[in-house]
């Protein structure tokens, strides 16, 4: 993980200019057609019932395009993830960025809360249902639960964006209590995180990519949920909240 811990000084702001708009675009076609080479990888070891293949293709993939866009990832406080088995991430979501360095950089098998519309995309979608991430469905949650704990039995981490959608206004907005009801119920650590930068590099509604900027992601303390009850969810949503924004608040 070479390019995720930087001694050098941060910027949430991508540049800008006629070189950097050509570099862009160069880069976000690099990033398509490596995604779908990574997508037909990554289903054909879904298929085969690889999952651990699947998570270096995954890595691949993210690091992949971090590099062609020239992005700088500074990632801290690993030491807070340091001995866990398992755990539920829950992050604000600020651009298509926080998924490439989380699934690039964050150690163990990362897996993501994914809305069931992105099943619908060919080839990306058979290998998100078939290789550990949480499909949500509100019509059949359960069968979300029971998948979770699967994935999480298998070794893998799950990651919840709790905003529930990308921002890029360099804010926090309130979290959904999604990831605190998973952590309660599968009675794992809830592990906040703050992403700060990456919605300067591909904001909302882009079509091309902002190269040569930095993101920071830092890890916070786990929340212990042991002998918590599904009740307990919006005090959890909460604290896992104003962790976030705490941390938010001193990067930018």
């Amino acid at each position: 993980m070479v390019n995720h811990i930087l001694a050098s000084s941060y910027r949430t702001s991508a540049p800008r200019g006629i070189r950097n708009l050509a570099w862009g675009i160069l880069a976000t076609l690099l990033s398509v057609f490596w995604t779908a080479i990574s997508a037909l990888l990554a289903a054909l070891f879904a298929a085969l019932r690889m999952p651990h293949a699947v998570t270096l293709v995954s890595r691949g993939w993210g690091g992949g395009i971090i590099r062609v866009c020239g992005i700088k990832v500074h990632l801290e406080g690993l030491e807070n993830i340091a001995g866990l088995k398992s755990y539920i991430l829950v992050a604000n979501h600020q651009s298509f960025f926080d998924i490439f360095a989380l699934a690039a950089y964050l150690p163990g098998e990362p897996r993501f809360v994914a809305k069931k519309e992105l099943l619908r995309i060919p080839v990306i979608g058979y290998a998100l249902q078939h290789s550990g991430h949480v499909i949500i469905d509100r019509e059949s949650g359960g069968k979300a639960i029971r998948k979770a704990i699967e994935s999480i039995r298998a070794g893998f981490n799950i990651c919840v964006f709790a905003e529930g959608r990308r921002f890029n206004d360099n804010r926090i907005h309130e979290f959904n209590d999604g990831g605190a009801w998973l952590a309660i119920l599968t009675k794992l650590p809830a592990v906040p995180m703050a992403i700060s930068g990456s919605g300067a590099l591909f904001p909302r509604g882009a079509k091309v990519v902002r190269p040569g900027g930095q993101m920071r992601m830092t890890i916070g303390r786990p929340i212990a949920t042991t002998g918590m009850k599904s009740g307990d969810r919006t005090e959890l949503t909460r604290k896992l909240e104003e962790a976030v924004r705490a941390t938010f608040a001193k990067v930018v």
